[in-house]
């Protein structure tokens, strides 16, 4: 599949990282070489890819292909979501504003905290008692 016009955009989320590539097409997304429907099953999460292209108008433009490893579902939706962003910024430099108002070009910096030595999780600490 010999492609001339393609972009690049990668998108991350807590641990997951994204690799998007969009290509001229009829809107079809596919995620590790699955369709996103398949991939996803949740449409939620569906509905969370596509808002980059909702508000560009170009749902039907562009085939998104995407190779995305690391983390759940959530966060490689969301990491998608942020690559797909991104390679638009590159398709066209007007699409800046309406998706910067979105927010959807800042990276999303919430992780997970780290577990401290002394206690169960990152916050829990074992019952206590006094006597």
């Amino acid at each position: 599949m010999a492609v001339d016009v393609q972009y690049w955009g990668t998108g991350r989320r807590k641990t997951s990282v994204a690799r998007v590539r969009l290509v001229p097409g009829t809107g079809k997304i596919f995620v590790n070489s699955k369709d996103a429907d398949e991939y996803f099953g949740r449409p939620t999460l569906i509905k969370d890819i596509t808002t980059p292209l909702e508000i560009t108008n170009t749902l039907g433009t562009w085939d998104v292909l995407v190779n995305v490893t690391g983390g759940g579902l959530t966060g490689q939706a969301g990491a998608i979501k942020h690559g797909i962003a991104r390679a638009l910024l590159k398709v066209d430099g007007d699409y800046r504003q309406p998706l910067k108002k979105a927010g959807l070009l800042t990276r999303d910096p919430r992780m997970k905290e780290r577990k401290k030595y002394g206690l169960k999780k990152a916050r829990k600490a074992p019952q206590f008692s006094k006597r």
